[in-house]
């Protein structure tokens, strides 16, 4: 067992992870979300409040992800968040907005977007289920080592 700690252990974060990505992408399907980002636009140049738009929402959706593990000191650390870019291209983003841009405004708020907490949330909900498949990773990676 001590030989393989890192595996054992990491099954477990990563069986976490999984239940709680599934919590986050279920939390940003339930998000509202306009249709149009001219609607985002003209509000945002008039100094309106704006709401999502499903581009926006099918950019978080698609950047959802669980990265690499990695060994912090004796602690096996994954990270649930956002990558690349959602097909709303603007002067100041050609490419498309950066999709952990658009998740830290939904989050947080912003003074054109009111706040719509969906990780926070998402995480709460799924903690009770993640310790125990987490729980049970670990013990079936104990159990086939026994083997």
């Amino acid at each position: 067992l001590g030989k393989n700690t890192d595996k054992v252990i990491g099954a477990g974060v990563y069986a976490m992870a999984g239940v709680v990505a599934d919590e986050v992408r279920q939390s940003i399907e339930s998000l509202p979300a306009g249709n149009d980002e001219q609607e985002n636009i003209a509000a945002y140049r008039a100094g309106r409040k704006s709401e999502l738009s499903k581009k926006e929402k099918d950019g978080l959706l698609d950047g959802l992800g669980i990265s690499s593990a990695q060994n912090d000191g004796g602690y096996i650390n994954v990270k649930i968040g956002f990558s690349g870019y959602n097909s709303v291209k603007t002067k100041k983003y050609p490419n498309g907005q950066p999709n952990v841009l658009i998740a830290r405004i939904t989050e947080s708020g912003s003074p054109y977007r009111d706040k719509t907490p969906f990780m926070r949330t998402a995480v709460a909900r799924a903690r009770q289920e993640a310790i125990k498949k987490g729980q049970a990773a670990i013990d079936d990676e104990i159990a086939a080592l026994q083997e």
